[in-house]
């Protein structure tokens, strides 16, 4: 089961019950972390989750709204007594723009690992996410993120017949792990079917509608996408400020084929960004608007008899 809560869902600056901009994950024990606005750790508690298990933080971008929560975030992690070492990733400038920031915490009682991006797509693997970051298109290097738990094959008793698999490797096989075994070395193919569908997010804000959203967002269980104006009237400013309306989201989410579109990364100027839904299901019917501590759970899909 994959958990997915949106802790704020601001753009530019806060509101009263809207936070700036994060989104956090749950899988497996380990937690990650998407954009850091100012009121992400007041997110977290309201949620009901801890700091402790924040094994990875991820950056679109580095204007204020997207990172302004890192230091004290950071502290308050120390403080819930972790030595284990964080991942931040990243566009290229990331450990410069942080050490920056943590001035105001020098004495971290855990390392920072930093990845940054110097690709138009990069992939990471980390505590079971598969982390995919995408080139958009934003007034400064900005990024958007496909977070994939992937799903192995079912075990067949009839491939490990086959390929001659002993009985006792078949529980690491199962488990991923390729193993050496008297002489011979065994990989989890040899054991499993073609791989099952997994789990897909995709997150995505700051940016004008571009190819690589769509492509990266194909077929995503949840597509998180920016609605920084609910009313087309506002296209120009959405294009010179690149931001996206409500409306090119949806067409972007229609495009994707992805089964349920958020929208979050609301202007200041927009109070009732739900007076605009029922415009924009015409566009996409599975739309929801975003609100801070909006939550889902996802979960891999049932298998018949059969185990398709």
């Amino acid at each position: 089961m994959l958990e997915v809560c949106l802790l704020g869902t601001g753009g530019m600056m806060p509101l009263p019950g809207r936070a700036l901009t994060a989104m956090m994950t749950r899988y497996n024990g380990s937690s990650l972390l998407i954009d850091c606005g100012e009121g992400t750790q007041v997110g977290i508690r309201k949620r009901g989750w801890s700091f402790h298990p924040i094994d990875t933080i991820c950056f679109t971008h580095y204007h204020g709204d997207h990172i302004s929560g890192l230091p004290g975030l950071l502290l308050s992690i120390g403080n819930a007594d972790r030595t284990e070492p964080i991942t931040l990733m990243g566009p290229r400038g990331l450990e410069t723009v942080v050490k920056a920031l943590t001035i105001i915490a020098p004495a971290l009682p855990f390392p920072l690992e930093f990845i940054e991006i110097k690709e138009d797509i990069f992939t990471f693997q980390q505590k079971g996410y598969c982390i995919t970051a995408f080139r958009v298109n934003h007034n400064t290097p900005c990024y958007g993120y496909s977070i994939s738990i992937p799903r192995a094959g079912k075990f067949s008793s009839e491939k490990a017949e086959v390929n001659e698999v002993p009985m006792r490797i078949w529980n690491k096989l199962q488990k991923g792990n390729t193993v050496e075994w008297e002489g011979r070395v065994f990989t989890p193919d040899m054991i499993l079917g073609e791989e099952r569908k997994g789990l897909k997010v995709v997150y995505c804000t700051d940016t004008r509608p571009v190819k690589s959203i769509a492509e990266n967002a194909e077929n995503a269980d949840l597509f998180i996408c920016e609605g920084m104006y609910g009313d087309d009237m506002m296209l120009a400013g959405a294009k010179d400020k690149k931001h996206m309306t409500f409306s090119e989201a949806a067409v972007l989410a229609r495009e994707a084929n992805v089964d349920e579109l958020w929208l979050t990364h609301f202007s200041p100027a927009l109070v009732r960004p739900g007076d605009y839904m029922e415009e924009i299901k015409k566009i996409f019917r599975h739309v929801n608007m975003g609100k801070d501590g909006k939550s889902k759970e996802l979960v891999f899909e049932k298998e018949d008899e059969d185990g398709r």
